[in-house]
């Protein structure tokens, strides 16, 4: 899949955070600020809403594991079965900024992976607030992702066709037909992996893009290489907290290829139950 760089709004909005965040001392081991008043007459800006982060390994259901790494639920023994639901939390040096946790199980058929990331966000500037510090650090996020510009609506381009010029269109045709017709109202598409005619390409309905409905700001990145391997990736911010996963499978032969809109909507599940975690 090749990308057209998609960052002009990003862009802008990290110019935008940076242009206030010139005061800010370095992350170095310092004391959560803003727990009381400030020299400046300036109001100081709004802490975050997290104080603390979930225990990652702890953060992901049995059955969304189950579903996620189809190869746990196949292992025999018990012991083992148990130490792959645990996962491997990742090395950390502050568990109240950042923390995460792998799990990874084989199957006959792949071998799947997945990271859970958490980064609780601080700002050491007092008129920059968490939120915006955090809303930074997605933005670099997103860039470095190069997410493909999105699909331009044809009246924004070209006028609608009359369609008495246009007999070969047909009583069914709809505005936007470049789109996948079968994709869901959630944007995830229900359209087949293969329907673009290129096996193992990502039909538009499911290429990476921003998401509006997950957090205060999400977007979704899906690449596949040249071993088959397909890497889904959701990465959100609620509030002062950017969570980050990443899911990948490797199938056992070149010849197979994963299923996009799967491993996407396994991803994205998790993703919305980790966010409503936070919301509680």
């Amino acid at each position: 899949m090749q990308r057209k760089a998609y960052v002009p709004g990003v862009t802008a909005l990290l110019a935008a955070l940076l242009a206030g965040c010139t005061g800010g001392s370095p992350d170095g081991g310092q004391d959560d600020p803003k727990p009381g008043g400030t020299t400046s007459t300036a109001a100081a800006a709004q802490p975050g809403k997290y104080r603390t982060l979930p225990e990652p390994c702890d953060a992901v259901s049995h059955s969304t594991l189950d579903s996620l790494l189809p190869g746990i639920k196949q292992l025999t023994d018990e012991e083992q079965r148990e130490k792959a639901y645990e996962g491997t939390a990742t090395v950390t040096y502050d568990t109240d900024r950042k923390v995460g946790c792998r799990w990874k199980a084989e199957s006959a058929t792949a071998t799947d992976h997945l990271l859970v990331d958490f980064e609780r966000v601080v700002s050491y500037d007092n008129t920059v607030s968490d939120d915006d510090r955090a809303e930074e650090i997605y933005a670099k996020k997103e860039v470095a992702a190069d997410l493909p510009a999105p699909a331009a609506s044809p009246s924004a381009t070209t006028e609608a066709p009359d369609a008495s010029e246009s007999p070969g269109s047909g009583s069914g045709s709809t505005p936007g037909a470049g789109a996948d017709s079968s994709s869901s109202a959630d944007g995830t598409g229900s359209a087949d992996p293969s329907a673009s005619g290129v096996p193992g390409s990502t039909p538009s309905a499911l290429q990476p893009r921003t998401l509006d409905d997950l957090g205060n700001t999400a977007f979704l990145d899906d690449a596949l290489n040249d071993s088959k391997q397909r890497t889904v990736t959701v990465v959100f911010r609620t509030s002062n907290v950017v969570v980050t996963i990443q899911y990948d499978e490797q199938p056992a032969t070149t010849t197979d290829v994963p299923s996009s809109k799967d491993m996407q909507d396994r991803a994205r599940k998790l993703a919305g139950q980790l966010a409503e975690s936070f919301s509680d």
